[in-house]
C-alpha cells in the first residue's frame, strides 16, 4: 500500500452516548471515556492528482476536548485546511440519497398529450512547541489555527512513539490503536491532528456546532483508507462517499462493484416505512454479494430527476473544492467547468476488512429512470449510457379506479395525484440510512417487482384492470419524468468562469479484493 493513502474522521456529534457517525480515521478525547461511530458520509473532489476531502464534524462523548488524527500523504498547510459551512452536506446527501416517488394512472380515456423531457467544560492545554524530534520519536511539522480548529502536522518514527507521545499530551487513545497507526507511520505518512479550542466553539442549547473540516493535496493515488476507524468502531460501520469529479464516475478498484436494484414498484404500505425498506434492500444486496461496495447514485450533479431536493451548483462546488482544482497545491485556482458528475458508494463492513478502499474511474452507466426500455417495458437495472443517469429510486403506482367509458383505454400513463397532468409528486429522499431502522421490513411483502439477482419474488403484483401490467402500459406515459442527460442551468460565481463540456471516460479496471 502506497504513502499516499489517507484516512479521515468524520460525522461527530456532542451528546449523550448512542450511535454516531462513523470515521476512517479516529478521534481521541481529553477523558478515559470510549468514543464509538457507526457510520460515515465524506465528500470528494478528484481531478487529476488533486484530492479535496471534505468531511462534517459531529461529537458525541464527553464534553471534554478532543483532537481528530487523520493521516495524510504530506505536510498540510494553512492555505490547505479550512471550515466550511454545514449545510452543504445535507444538500450532497439528499441529491445522492435513494427515493421513492408516487404515481397515479392517469385517466385511460384521457386524450395522450406530448410533453417535453424537460460547551465545552476543558480549558485549553499548551500546545507542544514546533521544531526537533520528541523522545518518543514525534516531530511537529505545522501548526497553525483555522476557526475552532488547533491543527498540528506530525511526523513519527515509529507507531509505538507516535501512541506514547499522544497519551503523555494528555489523550486517552482508542484500545488497539497502535497497531492500526503501524502502517502509516511505515509508509512515512504524516498525522493530521485537528484539537478543539473550547473557547471558540458557537453552542446551539448544550450542543457544540463543529464546523465542517476541507483540506487538499496532491497524489498519484486516489484512495480512502477505512481500517483506522476500526479503533473507534463498536461493530459495523457504514460508510458514504460522495465523490464529485468532472465528466466522470467513479468506483472502487480492489473490492467489487454491484449497482443497487432499482426501478422497483413498491406495496403502498412502504410509503411510511421507505428507509426500512431501503435498508433491507441493500443488506440484502450485501449478504449475496459479500464484500462490495454498492453504487447509489452517479448523475450530473447539476440535474436529477425525479429531484428529493435543490440541485447542487457552482457556489456548492465551490465550497467543496472547486477552487482548488487543477493548480498548484498552494495556489487557489478558478475552474473553469461546472460539469461535475456526483457518485455516490456505499459500504458495509466490520472488524474483518484488511483492506483501504482505491477509487478508478469508470464508464457511465443509466438506470432507476421513467424511460420505457425496449418492447416497451420499464427499464430494469443499470446499463452502459453515453452519460451518467443512474439513481436508487422506486415508485408506489396507484392503478385509476374511475370509470372507463371509452372504446379504446389507453393504460398505464402515469402522472400527479388523482390521476392529474404532469408530473409525479415529489419524491421522497431516505437520507442519514446508517440511522434508518433495520430489520423491519420483509422484502417479498414490499415490492411488487421481482428482483432474481437477489432471490427475491414479490408476494403480489400490481395489475391494471383487463390484464395491463402497470410496468408495461401499451403506450409511452405523458408525465414528463424523462432523466435529462444534458448539464443543467449555469448558476452565477464571479470567481469561476464554468462551461459545460464532456470528455470520453477511461475504460474502468474490474476489483478483485475481498472484503469480510
Amino acid at each position: 500500500m502506497s504513502a499516499t493513502r489517507i484516512a479521515l474522521v468524520a460525522a461527530m456529534m456532542l451528546g449523550a452516548p448512542s450511535v454516531a457517525g462513523a470515521f476512517c480515521g479516529f478521534y481521541v478525547a481529553g477523558s478515559g471515556e470510549q468514543l464509538f461511530n457507526d457510520a460515515t458520509q465524506v465528500v470528494l473532489m478528484r481531478e487529476g492528482t488533486r484530492t479535496v476531502l471534505a468531511m462534517q464534524n459531529h461529537y458525541q462523548g464527553p464534553p471534554n476536548e478532543f483532537a481528530l488524527v487523520i493521516p495524510v500523504p504530506v505536510v498540510l498547510q494553512e492555505a490547505d485546511v479550512k471550515t466550511l459551512a454545514p449545510g452543504v452536506f445535507d444538500k450532497v446527501d439528499q441529491m445522492g440519497a435513494p427515493r421513492l416517488v408516487e404515481y397515479w394512472e392517469r385517466d385511460p380515456c384521457e386524450r395522450e398529450r406530448i410533453y417535453d423531457n424537460v460547551r465545552m467544560s476543558a480549558a485549553p492545554q499548551d500546545e507542544p512547541a514546533m521544531g526537533s524530534a520528541s523522545p518518543e520519536g514525534v516531530t511537529i511539522e505545522a501548526k497553525f489555527q483555522v476557526g475552532e480548529y488547533k491543527i498540528l502536522i506530525l511526523s513519527a518514527k515509529d507507531s509505538t512513539g507516535l501512541d506514547t507521545w499522544l497519551r503523555a499530551e494528555h489523550y486517552q487513545i482508542p484500545k488497539g490503536a497502535e497497531p492500526l497507526l503501524r502502517p502509516y507511520v511505515e509508509q512515512g505518512m504524516k498525522f493530521f491532528v485537528a484539537k478543539v479550542d473550547p473557547q471558540k466553539v458557537k453552542f446551539d442549547g448544550n450542543k457544540a456546532m463543529l464546523s465542517p473540516l476541507r483540506f487538499h493535496y496532491d497524489s498519484e493515488e486516489f484512495a480512502l483508507p477505512i481500517r483506522l476507524g476500526l479503533a473507534n468502531s463498536s461493530g459495523t460501520q457504514d460508510l458514504i462517499v460522495n465523490i464529485l469529479a468532472p465528466h466522470q464516475r467513479y468506483e472502487v478498484a480492489n473490492y467489487k462493484n454491484v449497482t443497487i436494484p432499482t426501478n422497483l414498484d413498491l406495496s403502498p404500505k412502504m410509503k411510511t416505512q421507505f428507509p426500512a425498506f431501503y435498508t433491507a434492500l441493500f443488506d440484502r444486496t450485501i449478504e449475496r454479494n459479500p464484500g462490495a461496495v454498492i453504487t447509489e447514485y452517479a448523475w450530473d450533479a447539476q440535474t436529477c430527476d425525479p429531484c428529493p431536493g435543490p440541485n447542487l451548483d457552482m457556489t456548492d462546488f465551490a465550497v467543496l473544492g472547486a477552487d482548488v482544482l487543477g493548480g498548484p497545491r498552494d495556489q487557489p485556482v478558478a475552474y473553469a467547468n461546472s460539469d461535475f458528475v456526483l457518485t455516490r458508494l456505499h459500504a458495509r463492513y466490520g472488524k474483518a476488512i484488511t483492506n483501504d478502499l482505491v477509487f478508478k474511474v469508470a464508464e457511465p452507466i443509466a438506470g432507476g429512470r421513467e424511460h420505457l426500455a425496449s418492447q416497451g417495458k420499464l427499464e430494469e437495472r443499470s446499463q452502459p449510457a453515453p452519460n451518467n443517469n443512474f439513481q436508487a429510486r422506486y415508485a408506489i403506482r396507484y392503478p385509476w379506479t374511475g370509470g372507463i367509458a371509452c372504446d379504446q383505454p389507453i393504460r398505464g400513463r402515469w402522472g400527479g395525484p388523482g390521476g392529474s397532468e404532469g408530473d409525479a409528486s415529489p419524491p421522497t429522499a431516505a437520507t442519514k440510512l446508517a440511522f434508518a431502522p433495520r430489520g423491519k421490513v420483509e422484502l417479498p411483502g414490499a415490492v411488487q417487482t421481482d428482483i432474481p439477482e437477489l432471490g427475491i419474488k414479490a408476494a403480489s403484483r400490481a395489475v391494471l384492470a383487463g390484464g395491463f401490467d402497470p410496468r408495461q402500459p401499451n403506450r409511452k406515459s405523458g408525465c414528463g419524468c424523462g432523466a435529462s442527460d444534458s448539464g443543467g442551468l449555469l448558476f452565477g460565481l464571479a470567481a469561476f468562469a464554468f462551461g459545460l463540456r464532456r470528455r470520453n471516460r477511461p475504460r474502468s479496471r474490474r476489483g478483485t479484493l475481498k472484503v469480510q
